[in-house]
């Protein structure tokens, strides 16, 4: 007689995923939140650099230095605050982060030296370093084997503070002094602090995280970590041709006769495209496979790169979406991919890694080269290396896709 199936079984699954969908999506937007707030108190600084440099009377290698030492601080302590979650939890380090950022920035506003800046902004980075990892890991966790759609929606979220917070205090700007600016901007941070110890749910998993033996034994890349060391050498790259087009864009279009105005529209023309990418591609990555997914927007930024060289203005500037949303749309994925190929199943530690060698390395690489290249065969040929560069992470792609499971490569 076939065995007789446990209905109570079924019903429970049922009823799991039911209390589960709720508390996944208040997951999601908790941790979103925090993103928008860090990205923008990130980009934030563009917006100060020149309040600054009256204010101090900096030159532009003081006004670098303060961008690295927030920049520098994020990417470098990312490993760090993933083993201060494997103690404390996930949730407790993301609100201390969020609320040692903003006081970073109300430590900026009571700055009276060049010296207090740096002490502040590097305290600022040092918060920001904990949300990379450890919320993409507790979406992994939150979502499992259906995470990767909505760690694009979370990696979008990210654009959606850049396009927000720094025109907020431009608007304060002109509203009262920088000083009040920044202490409302850090109340800003200390609100969203408290909004996500409300909304992020406790999760016993964040503390001693344990690998998941299950799926390491039934994963694809369980043998080892070479399909995991791909997948960070294809997001530097990824992360390398960004800056690298980034850069030299104002420059090709002022050659094509396009004036300040026309430049700055072009440049946000890119990020609009660039935020749609991210939204979009890891759902597309979810849907179609993630080597067909990279392989399509990789080649397409390399041919949008050839076309924007090649082609006069107008045409150009109709085209900067598409370059966008394809500039950035493999980053969604590529984030998407990462619980898949943590080694040991550890999630929050593979999630670190991944930041660090992406972010630190193609901050530090990418000028360094392509400014050199730049300065030698003039803004056309660092934008050629661009899109090559986007196009040798097809080969790696291919390389990857045996070490990712059916549902990721497939079609």
């Amino acid at each position: 007689m076939p065995p007789t199936q446990d209905p109570t079984a079924s019903s429970s699954v049922s009823a799991v995923d039911a209390l589960l969908r709720p508390e996944a999506r208040r997951t999601l937007a908790a941790v979103g939140l925090n993103h928008a707030l860090h990205d923008g108190y990130t980009d934030l600084i563009y917006v100060l650099l020149p309040v600054w440099q009256a204010e101090f009377a900096l030159g532009y290698a003081a006004l670098a230095l303060l961008r690295s030492l927030y920049n520098g601080a994020l990417a470098a302590l990312q490993m760090p605050a993933a083993r201060l979650a494997e103690r404390f939890g996930a949730r407790t380090v993301l609100i201390l982060g969020t609320l040692i950022s903003a006081g970073g920035y109300a430590l900026a506003g009571f700055s009276g030296s060049l010296a207090g800046l740096c002490i502040a902004l590097t305290l600022g980075g040092i918060g920001s370093s904990t949300q990379h990892p450890l919320a993409s890991a507790v979406i992994a966790r939150a979502y499992g084997g259906s995470a990767r759609g909505p760690l694009g929606t979370y990696n979008f979220t990210g654009d959606l503070g850049k396009a927000s917070v720094p025109p907020l205090v431009g608007l304060l700007l002109t509203l009262t002094d920088w000083r009040t600016a920044l202490w409302l901007i850090a109340a800003l941070g200390v609100v969203v602090a408290i909004g996500l110890r409300r909304m992020l749910p406790r999760d016993p998993a964040s503390r001693d995280e344990v690998p998941d033996r299950s799926r390491c034994a039934a994963g694809p890349d369980s043998t080892g970590s070479a399909g995991f060391r791909l997948l960070v050498t294809i997001g530097l790259l990824d992360n390398a041709a960004r800056p690298a087009f980034l850069l030299y864009l104002p420059f090709l279009l002022q050659e094509k006769g396009a004036g300040l105005t026309t430049v700055g529209f072009a440049l946000s023309a890119v990020f609009i495209g660039g935020a749609l990418g991210k939204a979009v591609c890891g759902r597309f990555g979810e849907r179609f496979g993630v080597t067909r997914t990279v392989i399509l927007t990789e080649t397409g930024t390399a041919l949008a790169i050839l076309a924007v060289i090649a082609l006069p203005l107008v045409p150009v500037l109709a085209l900067l979406p598409v370059v966008g949303l394809m500039l950035n749309g493999t980053s969604s994925v590529l984030y998407g991919t990462v619980p898949e190929l943590a080694p040991g199943g550890q999630v929050a530690k593979a999630f670190a890694v991944f930041y660090t060698w992406t972010l630190g390395g193609s901050a530090l690489a990418a000028p360094l080269l392509y400014g050199r290249l730049g300065d030698a065969a003039g803004p056309r040929t660092a934008m050629l290396a661009a899109a090559a560069t986007a196009l040798a992470v097809v080969p790696l792609m291919l390389v990857l896709s045996p070490h990712l499971g059916a549902d990721a490569k497939r079609r």
